[in-house]
């Protein structure tokens, strides 16, 4: 059901090689580029036409409007679970305790006396959050990604996605409930790399949608290939691939805990990444034994799990010891990495690489998917070597204010002017000498 990799006996390799030899799903958004760029120009051209024509295509639905109307919204509210709405309301507070506590705040540092230099932070002006809707629905991902812009104090939040036929071609309700609870109102029933043109261009019209300056959210392989295709005209998140979890452990791990939550990852996607890295051969045996009745008792089995499970991208690891094991995580850079390990907050403090971690086996990702308070929305693929999960700062500018007195130029003008003769640039030096009758100030 799953492959191993063995990895003992010999010293690991370092940096790429070692990378080279971890199981990696295949996601060629390079590849998906060239198939977007015609969808996101259409969208460029013939604006909502443009995603009415596409859902019918891709989605199987007509649409008289892309534009979800706020009676919908608030239908869909009504008529939700009253579990559902209170599990949601309950995700919403923790978000906010934990997001909020991110906003930065201005500070002015004094360089010298009359010279300051201040920091403040400002929210992008308007973003679009993207909410998949393919295999699964995702109201949390709702929740991971108006949170952070509204603790930002994004002044302008829309969100598309996908319609579907089975309800009337309008989003999934639970997601047009989780707007509602969030005060989100303006919603299009937009998927795939069309909603992402949407955005990045904006459409006129009635049923228009403005240009958004940024956009987030996980989505398939076709909204990864139009983020890249957008970079530097929008800003991003991050070009989410499929999903991935990765454990830690040694031989005081429960074998049934890490079934259970390598099968939580797998049921996502066919493509989604399971892996085990452990030093105990012992717990590797009983987790392999394990996963045949749990994988057997849950659903999703023969389209999502049992292909995630047995691809590529999935594996158990053996390691000679948790050392190594921690190289070994550190070179996947996993989106979700469990640490289920003696001492498992000492391992996991020495964690550089990962997108979330969790500490011992009280908690699990599914924690960190819903209810933890952390953000969901984690980089992918070994981004999480050099990029963050989205937060509040995502969605923040840092715009340095400089302030200097005439004397504090003073001070400093013949460095500066020396500095510009050096790089062959007497013009920027030129630009403070005309303040002081083109003579430099003694130091």
């Amino acid at each position: 059901m799953i492959s191993r990799i063995d990895l003992r006996g010999d010293t690991l390799p370092e940096g790429g090689a070692l990378r080279d030899l971890l199981p990696r799903a295949e996601f060629d958004v390079e590849a998906a580029l060239e198939k977007v760029r015609p969808i996101c120009e259409d969208v460029h051209h013939r604006g909502t036409a443009a995603l009415i024509d596409y859902a019918q295509k891709f989605d199987g639905v007509t649409l008289a409007q892309v534009r979800v109307p706020v009676e919908a919204i608030d239908a869909a509210l009504e008529e939700l679970d009253p579990a559902v709405r209170a599990a949601l309301e309950e995700s919403i507070r923790r978000a906010r305790v934990v997001h909020r506590a991110q906003r930065r705040t201005e500070h002015t540092t004094q360089v010298v006396p009359g010279g300051t230099v201040t920091e403040k932070w400002v929210p992008v002006e308007r973003v679009g959050l993207y909410a998949p809707g393919g295999r699964s629905v995702y109201p949390s991902s709702v929740v991971m990604n108006v949170v952070p812009a509204q603790e930002a104090g994004v002044e302008s939040i829309a969100l598309a996605s996908p319609p579907q036929a089975e309800f009337g071609g309008l989003p999934h309700p639970t997601i047009l409930a989780a707007c509602a609870l969030l005060g989100v109102y303006e919603v299009y029933a937009a998927g795939g790399a069309q909603a992402v043109a949407m955005f990045a261009y904006g459409t006129t019209g009635p049923d228009g949608c403005p240009p958004a300056n940024m956009v987030t959210g996980p989505g398939n392989i076709w909204v990864a290939a139009a983020k890249r295709y957008f970079t530097g005209k929008i800003g991003i998140d991050t070009e989410a691939g499929p999903t991935e979890i990765a454990v830690l452990a040694d031989y005081t791990a429960d074998p049934v805990h890490v079934a259970a939550d390598l099968i939580s990852q797998a049921e996502h996607d066919p493509l989604a990444a399971a892996v085990l890295v452990t030093d105990s051969a012992e717990l590797a045996a009983a987790v392999e034994k394990e996963l045949e009745p749990q994988v057997a008792a849950t659903k999703h089995v023969e389209d999502r799990i049992k292909p995630a499970l047995a691809g590529r991208q999935s594996a158990i690891v053996l390691v000679d010891s948790l050392e190594d094991g921690l190289k070994v995580v550190d070179a996947y850079g996993a989106e979700h990495l469990e640490v289920q390990t003696a001492d498992a907050a000492a391992w996991a403090a020495r964690v550089r690489n990962a997108g979330a971690v969790f500490v011992g086996p009280w908690s699990p990702v599914s924690l960190g998917d819903y209810c933890a308070g952390s953000n969901h929305v984690l980089p992918t693929g070994g981004c999480a070597c050099h990029s963050s999960g989205l937060s509040v700062q995502s969605f923040l500018r840092g715009i340095h204010i400089v302030d200097y007195t005439r004397d504090a130029l003073a001070e400093v003008t013949h460095h500066v002017v020396t500095l510009a003769e050096a790089e062959d640039l007497p013009a920027h030096g030129a630009a403070l000498k005309a303040r002081f009758g083109w003579k430099v100030p003694q130091a």
